[in-house]
């Protein structure tokens, strides 16, 4: 499964650190198991289940989120140089973790690829992804970026790799 998973989303190979892109990899693998879920799967779950009639996948999402964090990152080093101080395999695992806590918000569902778990009325996820990754001992910086992606990071002051992924993901 790891190496489908790999020819699915090759961002993973964006984290240099062999030991991070692992416990990057092993956070999807788990989610997957828990919650039920294929490699072929991902291509059918819908990115939202709040938004009708949008015709992007979960996978097409995760993907171009990832691409455009490291591209937002990769321009800001090139102009700014050494002025920034940011960690393009934090941002790239936090890019890639993020949302996976959604394969344990959905469940999959023949007709509509995805609908909502049980699990999913108790946690969205942002929560879901910081605790698949706190298993994994993924570091805290990158399950800063999970936590507060979304609307749940709110009010709370986000890291530089923080705000390129939640930007990137709106």
């Amino acid at each position: 499964m790891k190496d489908r998973l790999l020819e699915l989303i090759p961002e993973f190979n964006e984290i240099k650190d062999a030991d991070l892109r692992d416990k990057t990899i092993g956070c999807w693998l788990d989610a997957m198991e828990r919650g039920g879920w294929t490699p072929e799967d991902l291509k059918r779950i819908p990115f939202s289940l709040l938004i009708e009639g949008l015709d992007v996948s979960f996978l097409e999402h995760v993907r171009a989120c990832a691409k455009m964090s490291a591209g937002v990152h990769d321009l800001l080093i090139d102009h700014y140089g050494d002025k920034l101080n940011m960690n393009r395999d934090y941002l790239m695992a936090g890019s890639l973790i993020a949302d996976v806590g959604k394969l344990l918000e959905y469940k999959p569902d023949a007709a509509k690829g995805a609908v909502k778990a049980e699990h999913g009325n108790h946690l969205r996820h942002p929560c879901s992804s910081v605790g698949l990754g706190w298993k994994r001992e993924v570091p805290d910086e990158v399950l800063h970026i999970a936590a507060v992606h979304s609307k749940e990071g709110a009010g709370f002051r986000r890291s530089q790799e923080a705000i390129i992924f939640h930007h990137a993901d709106f």
